[in-house]
Formats: structure tokens, C-alpha cells, sequence
């Protein structure tokens, strides 16, 4: 196994980590507020505090990875993670949970910047799109597996167990981390705690424009979903049959993830972007019709339509970014990532309140969908065909 297929793994592991986390808690909190007295405010707050965590660590990321080095930061993060994971299995107050979510989200919100920075680095410009197709499909299966087991381990054992059962694959990524990432260099000098330089690196095009493209495509789909959420139960629609609508959205998303692998080197970036905007955009739209056969058509275009914007985002954000400051740019795009998801759901839910119209509110999404079309007509093209395709330049 080739070195950058080692980190690409350790990568992908830790990313795991986060998402199962993100995700399988909310099954257990029948269980959790029976057995701790929570209110349903404190409920929400075991994945507030976890994703506070997560926002928090990411713009010290660059700093400690230079002072400890990024497999030590890695080991100690994955150590953290596994610690406050049985510290919340153990917890026997709500108070505390909380608290130890949000130590829980600090360790594991170090392995998601430190740990793509170090696999993209690894990758050249014109391989990296193999690399966000791992990413994406991670990104899809993970949410889509993690209840469904969360709720067996609550069913069966305890909702404790959601949190034991991190240890294993905590282990494992801890392992492979001490025996397949290479030793780190001493650093000469002491580096400056600088979150200028952090926030600087939007002045690179390709960056800037792919976080633009994930704030308004799969930041505006986070949103919309809680929305239809509420739009089906109000048309008599059970929890299971709207459950189901995530079928088709996770098999176009799929297809997705690998139509961006096969044509991201072929085409590049901007008639996927363009493509995906308008399907996502068509599937908000077709949220309207209250046909049972038009909304599994909804999800679908959704799907198909936001994995292939957020795929290709992933990596265009990293295409020209040079490998000394990916640790900067791999924060930032977590950054990003974090604020887009909370964005979107505060917006729509607000431009709910305010119409107390469904249509208006998938309207307004819709339209907010098509919004980076002012910004990736710009993406320098001959520029991204040079950096996937050296070979085919001058000398």
C-alpha cells in the first residue's frame, strides 16, 4: 500500500468518527431523558455541544499541528476522542453529558482538518478528485448506516453503548496512525498563533468559490430537508414513509459522487457546478407537488444534484492550494462546512416563520440554490485544466 493511501485511510476513519458522532446520539434521546430527567432543550444540546466543540478546535488546528506535529496531534486527538467517549458512556447527569460532548467534539474536531490536509497533500492536483470520491462516500453512507445501528446498540444494550462501541474504531485509527504515519520534523522555529493567515487564504479563487458553492448548495439542502420534514408531516405523510424519501436521494447521491470522479479531470469544475445547481434547484421547486411519484422525483434531483456540487467543491477547494499551506486551507473549508449547515437551517427556518408559507420557503431555497451562479462562471479555466493536466503544457 502505497504512503498516501495509508494517510487517505487514516483520514477517512477519523472522519467516520466525527459523522457516526454527529448522528447516532439523537435515537438515543428517548432513552437518554428517561433515565436522566432532560428537558427536550438539553436534548438538543448533546449535539449542540458536540458540533460547538468541533467549530471551536478547527481554527487552532494549523497552530498545533506546527507545535506538536501532526501525528502526534492526531494520536492525542484520537486519545481525547476515545477518553471523553467513555467519560459520556459513564455520565449520570444530563449537566455533565453535555459538558463531556463538548470535550468529545474538541478531540474530534482536530481529525477532520489535520487529517485532509495531510491526505490531500499526498495527492497531486489532478488526482485529488479520487480522493473526495472516498470522502463523499463516507459522507453519504455513514449518515445513512449510523441510526439505523445506534438504534440496535439502544434497543438491545443501552444508549451507552452508541458511545462505547467509538473505542474500537478508536483504537484501530490510533494503531494505524503510529504505524503507517511517517515521524514528524522538528520544528526549528516556534510558530506565531496567526488567525489572519487562517482567513487569508480566501484570496485563492478556486477556494473561495467552492465554499461559496457549498454555503448556498449543501448548506441550503440541510435546511430545506428539516423544512420538508415538517411540509410532509403536515400532508399526513408518517415518519417512516418520510424516512423513505432518503432512499432515492442517497442513490442519486451516489451517482453523484461518481459521475464528479469520472468527468472532474475530463471537464473540470464548471459545467458540474452549473449541472448540479440547476438539478438541486429543479428538485426544490418539484417539492410543491404533493404526488407521491414527484417527491421521490424531488429527493432524487436533490440528491443528484447537491452531491454533485459538494463533490466537486471538495476538490476544486484544494486544486491549486500549494502543499505548505493545506493545513490553513483544510481548516478554513471546515470552518466553512460547519457554518454552512447552521446557516441553512437558521434561514429557512426563520423564512418559515416569517411567510408561514411552504411554497415561499422552497421558493426562497430554490433561489438561493442558483445563487453561486455569480461566481463560478469566473473559475479560470485554462487554469484548472494546467494544474489536472501538466503534462499537456508547454514546457
Amino acid at each position: 500500500m502505497t504512503y498516501r493511501s495509508k494517510v487517505a485511510w487514516i483520514f477517512l476513519l477519523g472522519f467516520a468518527l466525527d459523522l457516526v458522532n454527529m448522528f447516532v446520539a439523537t435515537v438515543a434521546y428517548p432513552d437518554i431523558a428517561h433515565e436522566l430527567q432532560a428537558s427536550v432543550t438539553q436534548l438538543a444540546w448533546i449535539s449542540n455541544a458536540y458540533l460547538l466543540g468541533l467549530t471551536l478546535i478547527i481554527p487552532l488546528s494549523v497552530w498545533l499541528a506546527a507545535v506538536l506535529g501532526e501525528r502526534r496531534l492526531i494520536a492525542a486527538s484520537l486519545g481525547l476522542f476515545g477518553m471523553a467517549s467513555v467519560l459520556v458512556g459513564q455520565t449520570e447527569s444530563i449537566q455533565a453529558l453535555i459538558g463531556w460532548r463538548l470535550l468529545q467534539g474538541l478531540g474530534g474536531g482536530l481529525l477532520i482538518p489535520v487529517g485532509q490536509a495531510l491526505a490531500y497533500r499526498h495527492f497531486a492536483p489532478g488526482q485529488r478528485h479520487q480522493l473526495t470520491a472516498r470522502v463523499m462516500s463516507v459522507a453519504l453512507l455513514v449518515p445513512a448506516l449510523s441510526p439505523a445501528l445506534g438504534g440496535l446498540l439502544v434497543d438491545t444494550v443501552s444508549w451507552r453503548w452508541i458511545f462505547y462501541a467509538n473505542l474500537p474504531l478508536v483504537l484501530l485509527t490510533l494503531l494505524l496512525a503510529l504505524l503507517w504515519i511517517k515521524p514528524d520534523v522538528p520544528a526549528t522555529t516556534r510558530p506565531a498563533l496567526a488567525l489572519g493567515s487562517l482567513f487569508n487564504q480566501i484570496r485563492h479563487p478556486m477556494l473561495r468559490v467552492a465554499m461559496l458553492v457549498y454555503l448556498f448548495i449543501p448548506g441550503v439542502f440541510i435546511g430545506t430537508s428539516l423544512i420538508a420534514i415538517l411540509y410532509l408531516r403536515d400532508l399526513g405523510y408518517d415518519a417512516t414513509r418520510t424516512g423513505a424519501l432518503m432512499l432515492p436521494w442517497a442513490l442519486a447521491s451516489a451517482l453523484a459522487i461518481y459521475l464528479s470522479k469520472q468527468w472532474f479531470s475530463r471537464c473540470g469544475p464548471k459545467p458540474l457546478l452549473l449541472a448540479g445547481m440547476a438539478l438541486q434547484c429543479a428538485g426544490i421547486l418539484l417539492l410543491n407537488a404533493a404526488q407521491p411519484a414527484l417527491l421521490v422525483g424531488a429527493y432524487a434531483l436533490m440528491g443528484l444534484g447537491g452531491s454533485l456540487c459538494s463533490s466537486t467543491a471538495q476538490t476544486l477547494a484544494f486544486l491549486d492550494i500549494p502543499a505548505e499551506r493545506m493545513g490553513h486551507a483544510s481548516a478554513l473549508w471546515n470552518i466553512n462546512r460547519q457554518v454552512s449547515f447552521c446557516l441553512g437551517a437558521a434561514a429557512l427556518s426563520a423564512v418559515l416563520s416569517a411567510s408561514d408559507s411552504f411554497t415561499m420557503t422552497f421558493l426562497i431555497a430554490a433561489a438561493l440554490t442558483l445563487l453561486p451562479l455569480l461566481a463560478v462562471p469566473s473559475l479560470d479555466t485554462c487554469r484548472v485544466h494546467a494544474l489536472l493536466h501538466p503534462a499537456c503544457e508547454p514546457q
